[in-house]
Formats: structure tokens, C-alpha cells, sequence
């Protein structure tokens, strides 16, 4: 969604639960997810980039994708995790919607639920090249919440 702000709907983003957004940048288009941690600010984010290409509701949860990334740190973890969702994305024609992610000692272990891309049903609206080092960042805000952001290459 360029030049605009796109946020998950309802009551949650309200009541200081988990949600995420897209902001603009430029010609690409960044993601962030907040949480009541930083694990579930990664979900939150795995849903980000999946709004970027269709509805996430409209995507089935049918399939499951387990995933392991190492970093060094949150924010390198963060973008080893949105690559390895765009990978599988990209090579296996998939969409996701349902996220579990633990954290420990720089490393991610998640499960990614999904189901293949149906054109009709799903209408991309752009292929997601991949994750970026443009404002990247994990941190924990001022309200206690976490926040997860990074602009992709679309």
C-alpha cells in the first residue's frame, strides 16, 4: 500500500494487543509488528508482509512450514525470518497467515501456516522480493509493547 498506512482491523490494535501495519517508503514498503513480545512482534510482522501481497484472512491454513534462522541479534533475526518467508513464498507458491515463534538465544524456531497460491481467490497485488536492512529494528517501545519493522523490496 503505497503512500498510506494499512492496519489490521478491530478492537485489538485498541485494547494494546498485537497488531501490525504497513508504512511507506519510497518506491518499497515497510512492514512492522507489535506485541506483548518480541516473538509475537515477528508474528505480527509475518502477517505484515503477507497483507502486503493479499488479505491474510482470505489465506487458508492449511499447510504447515517449519522454520530455523540464526542471528547474532533480534533485528538480523528479524530479517533472517522475513527472508526465509519470502524463500518459501517464492519456491514452494506459498501464502501465509498463521505464525508460531519462539525466540531463545539468537535463534528462531516457528512454525508458518499457510496454503498455496490460488490467483483468483488470493490476487497478489505484488511479489515481495525480499527483506531489507532499511529501518530495521527490534526494540521495546515505551508502552511495554515490542515492536519488529523493516522495509521490503517490492
Amino acid at each position: 500500500m503505497t503512500g498510506g498506512r494499512a492496519r489490521a482491523p478491530g478492537p485489538a490494535a485498541a485494547a494494546g494487543a498485537a497488531d501490525w501495519e504497513h508504512f511507506a517508503h519510497g518506491a518499497d514498503i515497510g512492514v512492522r509488528g507489535r506485541g506483548s513480545s518480541p516473538a509475537q512482534a515477528f508474528e505480527q510482522a509475518g502477517l505484515a508482509l503477507t497483507a502486503v501481497v493479499t488479505q491474510p484472512a482470505n489465506v487458508r491454513q492449511a499447510t504447515t512450514v517449519a522454520i530455523r534462522c540464526r542471528a547474532p541479534d533480534l533485528e538480523l533475526l528479524l530479517y533472517e525470518w522475513l527472508n526465509s518467508l519470502v524463500y518459501h513464498m517464492a519456491t514452494q507458491h506459498l501464502l501465509f497467515s498463521g505464525f508460531s515463534v519462539r525466540l531463545a538465544g539468537g535463534e528462531l524456531e516457528a512454525e508458518a501456516r499457510g496454503e498455496p497460491v490460488d490467483v483468483e481467490r488470493h490476487a497478489p497485488a505484488v511479489e515481495v522480493k525480499g527483506a531489507t536492512l532499511t529501518e530495521l529494528a527490534v526494540r521495546q517501545d515505551d508502552d511495554g509493547r515490542w515492536r519488529a519493522q523493516c522495509v521490503l523490496d517490492v
